[in-house]
């Protein structure tokens, strides 16, 4: 057991919990205007990991003979044969398991929104087979971390934590198109949908500079209403800023080459910076 759950992290790349979690981490800072309960930060971590980890799982189940046809992704578990969906399906339950029970452990709301939260996660990986705006689903769901984080803090949806929500789903929308512009021929061959496949790969490098402007945007809107943040907090917006052009850089419609550098390196930097600064801004300045 202990080699099979080291193949599905390994497949599902547990270590990419790193593009959600710096943004629950942020809006817990903020909502409890300063450093937050260790307990309450503990469990925020555990129920990012069991919610990416169940969603990961389900859309490994579910587009396994997807995968099976994509050169990209024959080498993932299912397809490879290097481990059974039934062995997927118990990580699957599990994790689900530890999502819902840690968000029991912060507070009755976070308990109530759980399941709402995970068919949010879920939905996402069918949304390619009958819509092109898939990459808003994994925005909205990814979204998911701040707005989840603030309610374990507080018990609450606020104004803040939506706006630090829609710098996520704008910031997803165009790297998650900028990724999927590697898919373009095996989407059509298998009848997927997504912005690189309906409109093209030049345009879709448009569309997700555009929506990569918009989180920019919304991130400076919400230094407005949130009396924590100040001059810090905006060195690390200006940080992402340039990040994002640097992304967009490595990218050109005929050499996508480093498409994994930009989807993996650069947000990694992106997130964890900008946790960085919230963070300092939050507790000593």
């Amino acid at each position: 057991m202990p080699n099979k759950l080291a193949i599905i992290f390994s497949d599902i790349k547990i270590q990419h919990t790193v593009f959600a979690l710096p943004f629950a981490v942020m809006s817990a800072f903020l909502a409890a205007g300063g450093l937050p309960e260790t307990k309450k930060l503990v469990w925020i971590v555990v129920c990012m990991v069991g919610a990416r980890s169940a969603a990961m799982a389900f859309n490994r189940i579910v587009d396994f003979r997807f995968d099976m046809k994509n050169p990209r992704t024959q080498s993932r578990a299912l397809p490879s044969g290097k481990i059974g969906v039934g062995n997927y399906w118990v990580f699957l339950i599990a994790s689900s398991a530890l999502f819902v029970v840690s968000a029991w452990m912060l507070n009755p709301l976070a308990f109530y929104l759980s399941p709402v939260a995970l068919a949010i996660v879920f939905f996402y990986s069918l949304t390619k087979r009958f819509t092109a705006f898939s990459h808003f689903w994994l925005g909205l769901a990814i979204s998911i971390a701040p707005v989840g984080a603030w309610v374990a803090i507080r018990e609450e949806i606020s104004f803040t934590s939506l706006l630090l929500g829609a710098a996520v789903i704008f910031w997803l929308i165009g790297f998650d198109i900028l990724y999927a512009c590697m898919d373009v021929e095996a989407d059509r061959k298998n009848q997927l949908h997504s912005i690189p496949e309906r409109f093209g790969i030049e345009t879709a490098l448009k569309i997700a500079f555009a929506s990569h402007a918009v989180m920019v945007i919304f991130l400076l809107v919400l230094w407005e209403p949130t009396v924590l943040l100040g001059w810090v907090y905006l060195s690390g917006v200006a940080l992402v800023a340039g990040l994002l052009v640097y992304e967009h850089s490595l990218i050109k419609k005929d050499d996508l080459s480093k498409v994994n550098m930009a989807f993996f390196n650069v947000n990694g930097i992106i997130s964890l910076g900008l946790m960085a600064f919230v963070i300092v801004d939050c507790i000593w300045v």
